[in-house]
């Protein structure tokens, strides 16, 4: 007894009719019983649904209609448990686009209500995906957000896989000072010599990863409270040609790696123009496998916006960092932007920051001043969305043991991220970055030049 022209009977035991208290029998056929089970979901009786969709699964189990309706319907009375299982079985019953579609929204829907949001957005992101139009991929972003918002666990990933001309921060010049006060006292003036491989810029290519997530614990229409944990590492491979240069060593000698736990406030203020953060982060950082310092920074940011056009930010930070490669540092920074919406679409920032440092050892306590602008365009040039920056920095050193005159360095750099908004995949978009530095310092051991290029993912939504 199955086949599309199959009458399925529904004992109105189950279903009383408007007319009467008694019960009484009717007989459908299956799309007509679809099409009532659709109309009972859309008019709030998921009980009634709920029946409808169980006669077409018993009738036929491979009904991908039927289980997408009874994953609807056991959601509406709060039965997450079996409307997961009936969701599953529509996905795995799905053949179009249409149907993915439709299956994982209602996945979605039934992750959300159960308080799996984070999957819930995963859902989301599949759906739109295989939205069959722009109306329905549309629907998908904005049930997005609308869970993203109300999400408590907010998580990022990123990867690094980049060619970088300088992963050991070494000089780009070939000498440099010895000790001016060793020195001038055995021979009367500063004598200079030859930098060895390692000190100089050696390259290869970077691979890594960051992992940042955050639990909003307590929130209410004006404040909220989150937990914070990271994770980051990168590890090198050298080039041939740094591999001839230093062939004592690695790329796995210059890997970095940071983990770390903090906690963040956030107030709306100024009648929602303005904005009050503050954070507290403690943790332990790696270098070359091995241990290099313990940290605690904090930091607290004023932001207002007076205009829909305009917005000021406002930074103090203080970090203090306990070495074991490394010496103790106490560092106390300020810092100030601006981001303008320009007559046109682009929207452009400004920034400066100011850093002073003290520690024990003489030789790590300078003060730097940093300028910054950048450029977002409005118009995408050749299908991506592009984004420039350039900035500087002048950092000063008091004492130097290279030179009586002390160390100062100035830094100059741009960058430039394309993303290429056409290219998108489960909500992702392609982007490539380029990232160019230059260091002159008085000190040839600390000239440096930076070449980079990577190659990464970022949220469309």
């Amino acid at each position: 007894m199955r086949g599309p022209n199959m009458r399925v009977a529904i004992a109105a035991a189950a279903l009383l009719l408007a007319g009467g208290g008694t019960a009484a029998q009717i007989t459908l056929d299956a799309d007509n019983l679809r099409n009532a089970a659709a109309i009972s979901l859309k008019d709030g009786d998921a009980a009634r649904a709920l029946a409808y969709a169980n006669a077409l699964v018993q009738r036929d189990a491979t009904d991908f209609t039927a289980h997408l309706i009874r994953a609807r319907a056991l959601r509406d009375l709060g039965q997450n448990t079996p409307a997961r299982s009936a969701a599953r079985t529509a996905w795995a019953l799905t053949q179009t686009d249409a149907e993915k579609y439709a299956a994982a929204l209602v996945t979605a829907q039934v992750l959300s209500s159960g308080g799996k949001r984070t999957r819930a957005q995963l859902w989301l992101r599949r759906a739109a995906q295989h939205a069959p139009n722009d109306r329905l991929e549309a629907k998908a972003k904005r049930d997005f957000r609308y869970v993203q918002q109300r999400n408590p666990w907010s998580t990022r990933l990123s990867f690094t896989l980049a060619p970088n001309s300088n992963i050991n921060n070494g000089s780009a010049r070939e000498r440099s000072e010895l000790n001016y006060a060793v020195t001038e006292l055995l021979f009367g003036q500063t004598v200079e010599y030859d930098l060895n491989g390692t000190a100089q810029a050696l390259s290869g290519i970077e691979y890594g990863g960051a992992l940042s997530t955050r639990y909003r614990f307590k929130q209410s229409a004006t404040t909220a409270h989150d937990l914070k944990f990271a994770l980051s590492y990168r590890s090198f491979s050298l080039s041939s040609g740094a591999q001839s240069q230093a062939p004592n060593m690695s790329g796995s000698d210059f890997a970095y790696g940071t983990a770390s736990l903090g906690y963040g406030f956030k107030r709306l203020n100024f009648e929602g123009k303005g904005s009050f953060e503050a954070n507290v982060e403690a943790g332990q950082s790696w270098y070359g496998g091995a241990r290099y310092a313990t940290f605690l920074q904090g930091s607290v940011q004023q932001s207002y916006r007076p205009s829909k056009h305009r917005q000021y930010r406002f930074g103090v930070t203080l970090d203090r960092e306990w070495g074991q490669a490394t010496p103790d540092t106490d560092r106390f920074g300020l810092s100030a932007g601006m981001t303008q919406r320009h007559q046109g679409g682009n929207l452009g920032f400004f920034g400066v920051n100011a850093i002073t440092t003290q520690s024990p050892n003489p030789d790590s306590e300078y003060a730097e001043l940093g300028l910054r602008t950048g450029l977002v365009l409005a118009k995408p040039v050749m299908g991506a969305d592009v984004q420039l920056g350039l900035g500087a920095a002048y950092r000063d050193y008091d004492v130097s043991r290279h030179s009586r005159d002390g160390r100062q360095d100035l830094r100059v750099f741009a960058d430039l991220t394309a993303t290429f908004s056409d290219v998108e995949y489960y909500g992702f978009n392609p982007s490539v970055s380029l990232n160019i530095s230059r260091t002159n310092s008085n000190i040839g051991l600390f000239d440096t030049e930076r070449l980079g290029m990577s190659v990464g993912i970022k949220s469309a939504f």
